[in-house]
C-alpha cells in the first residue's frame, strides 16, 4: 500500500507539539482538507443567511414556526434513528475540557455520559485543539494515566464497564482555525474538531461497541442541520461505516433553532439521538436578535432568569415533547456549582437548588441532564433514578399536554424581575475574570462557586450592552450608561489588583480581558461572537 499524499492543508504559526505527529497525520490532514473542499462552501452560505435572518427579525421583532415546514412537523409517521446501546440512557452527563486530568476524571465520575468539550469549554489555543485530540486517543487505548507533577497524584481510568460514554463537542460554526490554512484560507474549526476525531477514533470506537457521537453547538436553523448531516454521510462513507454510525445531539442554544427543533431532528434523522436545553446561549441569543426590540425584550440578571421563567417552561416543555413525539432523547440543562472545600453550608444550599433544579427536570420528562462536577453526579442520578427506576429513558412520555406558541417562546415581559446594580456589577465582574482566563488558554473556569464558560462571557457582555442601549434605570436610581459600565470595570480591576498583588496581576492577561469586555460591551455595532475578537488575542 502506498503511502497517503501530503496533506494540502498547511500548519501554520504553530510551535511543534509533543506527538503532534499521531493525530496531524498526512491521511488525517488529507480528511480534513476534503471535509473543508466538500461543504465550506456551504458553511459560508448558511452564515450569510444567519445575517439575513437576524436583520429580518430586528425589522419585525418576531419570530414564528416555518409555514414552509409545516408539512414535517404535521406528519407524525416519522421518528429518528433508535439509540444505539452506549447511548439509550443518558440520565446524567458531565461536562468539560479535554485536559489529561479532565479525561480521566470525566470519564471515572459515574455519568453516563461525558460531554468532551472543544467548544465553549475549551480555548481554542493549538494546544488544546491537538492535545485535547490526543487525550481521547489515548483514553480509547488505556494509555493516558499519569501523575500530577505537583501534588504527585496518580490518575488512571476505571474499568472500561465504568466508563461514561464520550459525546464529543466542536467547535460551531462561525470559527476558524487559523493553524490550519487552505490556499491561505482558514479551516472552519468545526472541520477541524469532528475531522479529526472522527477519522482517528471511528473505527476504534465501533470496536469498543460504542461509535462516533457529537453534541452540534450553535445551531440556528434546520439548514444548518442538514450540512451536518451531509458531513456524517461522506465521513462514513468515506470510513467505509456503515450509514447511522455517527450520533448528534443539537443543543438549542438559539432562539431561532427553538422554532425549528422538529425539523432539526428530521433533517439528521438517520443520526439523530436528541436535543439539549442550554440556558445561558440561548439567552444570549434572545439579547442578540432581539437587541433592537425595546423594553419588553430588556431581560433582568442572569441569575434571575430560571428555568421556571414562563417563556423558558416554553422552551424546555415544547423540546421534551418534540424530542419524544419523535422517539429522540430530550437533556437537560447544566447544573454549574462546584462544590467548596471550605464552606460546607454554602455547599448544603447549593446542593438543594441542584436537587431541586434535576428533581424537576425529572419530572418534566427529561431523559438526563448535565452536571459540571463528579460531586454533583450522585445528586442528579438520584433525581432520575427516582422517576425512571430500571428504565433507560422516559422517551415513552409523549407530553401531548404540552401546547406552546409561537409568541411563549419570547414572552420575556412575562418576568417581573428587573436588571438591578448589583446585575451590572456581577457581570462586569464574571466578564472580566473570564475573558482573563480564555486569553490564557482556558475555557472551563471556576469564578464564585460556578463552573463557568464561553456562554457565561457571552451573556455577560450582552445584558450590559441591552441595559445601556435601553436605557435602564437599576434598583438604586442609577442609569445604565458607557460611563457607568467603565466605572464599575474600573473598580473590579483594582479590586483584582489588590487582590492578587502588583506581580500576579502584572502575570495575568488583566487590562487586556478589562478592555475586550468593554469592547464588546460598548460598541454600538453589537459583535455577534466575543470569541471573534478574543481568537484575535489568543495566544497559542
Amino acid at each position: 500500500m502506498s503511502a497517503p499524499a501530503p496533506s494540502p492543508l498547511a500548519i501554520v504559526e504553530a510551535e511543534p507539539l509533543p506527538r503532534q505527529e499521531e493525530v496531524l497525520t498526512d491521511a488525517a490532514l488529507a480528511f480534513v482538507a476534503e471535509l473543508h473542499r466538500r461543504f465550506t462552501p456551504r458553511r459560508d452560505e448558511l452564515l450569510a443567511r444567519r445575517a439575513e435572518r437576524r436583520a429580518e427579525i430586528a425589522r419585525t421583532c418576531t419570530l414564528d414556526f416555518l409555514p414552509e415546514t409545516a408539512g414535517i412537523r404535521e406528519d407524525d409517521s416519522w421518528r429518528v434513528a433508535p439509540a444505539p446501546p452506549a447511548l439509550d440512557d443518558r440520565r446524567v452527563e458531565i461536562t468539560g475540557p479535554t485536559d489529561r486530568k479532565m479525561t480521566i476524571n470525566a470519564l471515572n465520575s459515574g455519568a453516563k455520559v461525558w460531554l468532551a468539550d472543544f467548544e465553549d469549554a475549551s480555548a481554542p489555543t493549538w494546544q488544546n485543539v491537538v492535545l485535547g485530540q490526543l487525550n481521547l486517543i489515548d483514553a480509547y487505548e488505556r494509555r493516558i494515566d499519569f501523575t500530577d507533577d505537583r501534588s504527585g497524584k496518580t490518575y488512571a481510568l476505571k474499568p472500561a464497564a465504568e466508563l461514561a460514554t464520550v459525546v464529543m463537542r466542536p467547535r460551531g460554526w462561525h470559527l476558524e482555525e487559523r493553524h490550519l490554512t487552505f490556499d491561505g484560507r482558514p479551516v472552519p474549526g468545526a472541520l477541524v474538531d469532528f475531522g479529526l476525531y472522527f477519522f482517528h477514533n471511528a473505527k476504534r470506537l465501533l470496536d469498543l461497541g460504542k461509535g462516533p457521537y457529537f453534541y452540534l453547538p450553535k445551531t440556528e436553523s434546520h439548514l444548518e442541520a442538514r450540512l451536518w448531516n451531509d458531513v456524517f454521510v461522506f465521513a462514513q462513507d468515506y470510513a467505509g461505516i456503515p450509514q447511522g454510525t455517527v450520533r448528534a445531539t443539537v443543543l438549542i442554544e438559539t432562539i431561532t433553532a427553538a422554532y425549528e427543533m422538529e425539523e432539526i431532528l428530521y433533517e439528521l434523522r438517520d443520526h439523530a439521538s436528541g436535543l439539549n436545553a442550554g440556558r445561558w446561549d440561548y439567552l444570549f441569543s434572545i439579547v442578540k436578535n432581539f437587541r433592537d426590540g425595546g423594553a419588553k425584550f430588556v431581560l433582568p440578571d442572569r441569575n434571575a432568569v430560571t428555568m421556571t421563567a414562563p417563556f423558558m417552561r416554553a422552551y424546555t416543555e415544547l423540546l421534551v415533547r418534540t424530542c419524544h413525539k419523535r422517539g429522540a432523547h430530550a437533556v437537560g440543562g447544566m447544573a454549574a456549582f462546584i462544590p467548596s472545600r471550605k464552606d460546607a453550608e454554602v455547599n448544603k444550599v447549593a446542593f438543594e437548588k441542584v436537587k431541586a433544579d434535576k428533581d424537576r427536570e425529572a419530572a418534566d420528562g427529561f431523559d438526563g441532564s448535565w452536571v459540571a462536577h463528579p460531586d454533583l453526579v450522585p445528586i442528579a442520578m438520584a433525581s432520575f433514578d427516582a422517576v425512571l427506576g430500571d428504565k433507560p429513558n422516559q422517551k415513552d412520555r409523549l407530553r401531548e399536554d404540552v401546547s406552546v406558541t409561537a409568541g411563549d417562546l419570547i414572552a420575556i415581559d412575562s418576568l417581573a424581575a428587573k436588571p438591578t446594580y448589583d446585575g451590572l456589577v456581577n457581570a462586569v465582574q464574571v466578564g472580566i475574570r473570564y475573558i482573563e482566563a480564555w486569553l490564557r488558554g482556558l475555557g472551563a473556569v471556576a469564578i464564585f462557586n460556578l463552573m463557568e464558560d464561553a456562554a457565561t462571557a457571552e451573556i455577560s457582555r450582552s445584558q450590559i450592552w441591552q441595559w445601556i442601549n435601553a436605557g435602564v434605570v437599576f434598583d438604586n436610581g442609577e442609569r445604565a450608561t458607557p460611563d457607568l459600565a467603565r466605572e464599575v470595570a474600573a473598580r473590579e480591576l483594582a479590586a483584582i489588583r489588590a487582590e492578587l498583588g502588583d506581580d500576579a496581576f502584572a502575570a495575568g492577561r488583566w487590562q487586556e480581558a478589562h478592555d475586550l469586555l468593554l469592547k464588546v460591551a460598548l460598541d454600538e455595532d453589537y459583535e455577534d461572537f466575543l470569541t471573534l475578537p478574543a481568537y484575535e488575542q489568543l495566544v497559542g
